[in-house]
């Protein structure tokens, strides 16, 4: 019996061995950078127990089967291409955004910027979900969700409701999650809309069986589209505590953005991909014409990003952004965990005399992210980079300013998990009306921050500072 368990016990070491020798292969051959396939190496070599369940969860560069409706070149998504007229054609049209910019996001893209569009900033969670929920209630043939965090509470109950009322009165409700995002989430929650006739799915739950369950890889997109007329673009999740009712967090500063005009086909675009990916679904009752933007005629583009594309497609995002920055550059996030190419661009932009500033919150939404953050501001300091800390509740918004000429609102953090792991969108305008609304925006939550002084970190305790170097070693995962 001794000697059965032996070998067992022997049979299950060289597998295992065996197990991380093609993962240190695969490590080497398929990791982004050499310290990156060093460290899982050197961990996969000397401790396989440990390292092999963790390379195969976060060891993955790419998300692998998602075979995009653009990729497959439906009709219905290519009446986008039809829609000719509210293409911005390279002529005194072309929005001003700097030498390369814009032909480099539209690559990014894969869409053209388009003119003729309505936005309107909302600002915190009141005033966003009070216009969704009034878009839904004029809802004559579809409505399309999708959110990274759907929860069932007082806000995501009163979501709920009002889909069931749509759908009550004949329009087809498709809603989309991430599992990862809502696992806090009963199933019974999601299962009530499907008895009442809600197309529900989560996101990764990918018809192929091979790519199914990769956890590493979060859909962060937050998107409402409505008959194909108005669309939601922005930071809120669904859930109490982006209302300001988190006893931890307290107010909760957060924008989104109601949009109307062909920016909307766009949006539509995104979560047409999405849920062709988890239903192998093609919604051809889709409607692709789109009203006027309000009388308004702004310029914008949508990018959506994620680990599918075949480049790097949200840290390329943000390193043309920055680059593009003559004069000022403002950037609103709740994450900041930049990798060496995004933190090397921030630097030389304030070097060459741009008005770098970074708002970050003052208090931790993320433990881990949070202390990881402090390890880059001494660097940023130095560089002339200008550290503000939201003292008036969580900071959840993503926005960025570059100049009086661009300004972004979307789903996307500046850490490693947004620009390389995550499906984020983006919307983008360059339209200098609505760059004025953003600073005003912006000067505003500035009043409620205090500027980082220096000896901030070196006047906190050894043991603090040592846990801001440990947290910034996981910064390729957070």
């Amino acid at each position: 019996m001794e000697i059965g368990l032996s070998y067992l016990a022997l049979a299950l070491l060289v597998l295992l061995y065996a197990a991380s020798a093609v993962c240190i292969v695969h490590a080497i051959m398929d990791t982004r950078t050499a310290q990156g396939a060093v460290a899982w190496v050197v961990g996969l070599a000397a401790f396989p127990l440990l390292a092999l369940p963790l390379y195969l969860v976060f060891g993955r560069r790419k998300f692998k089967g998602y075979v995009t409706a653009r990729r497959l070149k439906t009709d219905r998504l290519h009446r986008l291409e039809e829609l000719g007229h509210v293409f911005c054609p390279h002529d005194r049209h072309r929005p001003d955004a700097g030498l390369g910019t814009v032909e480099t996001l539209e690559q990014l893209a894969r869409m053209p910027f388009t003119r003729g569009n309505g936005v309107t900033l909302l600002i915190d969670g009141e005033a966003t979900f009070e216009a969704i929920f009034a878009a839904i209630g004029d809802a004559q043939n579809y409505v399309l969700v999708q959110f990274y965090i759907f929860r069932d509470d007082g806000l995501g109950r009163r979501f709920r409701d009002c889909l069931l009322r749509a759908r009550a009165r004949g329009v087809a409700v498709y809603l989309l999650y991430d599992e990862i995002g809502s696992s806090r989430t009963a199933k019974a929650f999601f299962a009530s809309l499907r008895q009442c006739g809600v197309r529900v799915s989560s996101f990764n739950s990918g018809r192929s069986r091979p790519y199914r369950r990769q956890i590493n890889f979060r859909n962060h997109r937050k998107i409402v589209v409505v008959d194909s007329q108005t669309a939601f673009v922005g930071g809120h999740n669904v859930g109490d505590e982006y209302m300001g009712l988190s006893a931890r967090c307290g107010r909760c500063r957060d924008t989104h953005l109601r949009l109307r005009g062909p920016v909307v086909e766009a949006c539509q675009v995104s979560f047409y991909e999405d849920w062709y990916w988890a239903q192998g679904e093609r919604l051809d009752f889709l409607d692709w014409t789109f009203d006027s933007g309000d009388g308004e005629d702004r310029t914008a583009l949508v990018i959506p990003t994620g680990p599918a594309d075949r480049l790097e497609s949200g840290a390329l995002l943000f390193a043309q952004m920055i680059n593009a920055a003559k004069n000022r550059l403002w950037i609103v996030s709740p994450y900041f965990v930049p990798d060496g190419a995004i933190f090397t661009a921030l630097q030389l932009a304030a070097l060459r005399g741009v008005d770098v500033r970074l708002i970050l919150p003052d208090k931790p939404g993320h433990l881990v992210a949070w202390l990881a953050a402090f390890s880059f501001f001494e660097d940023a300091s130095t560089a002339g980079i200008k550290i503000y800390r939201y003292t008036g509740g969580f900071l959840h918004q993503k926005v960025v300013l570059v100049d009086n000429r661009l300004a972004a609102v979307g789903t996307a953090n500046l850490d490693n998990r947004s620009l390389r792991l995550n499906f984020e969108i983006t919307v983008l305008f360059a339209d200098a009306g609505f760059a004025g609304e953003v600073e005003a925006m912006l000067i505003d939550d500035l009043a409620h921050c205090r500027l980082y002084q220096d000896r901030e970190l070196s006047e906190r305790g050894w043991i603090f500072r040592f846990m801001v170097r440990a947290a910034r070693l996981s910064a390729p995962i957070l």
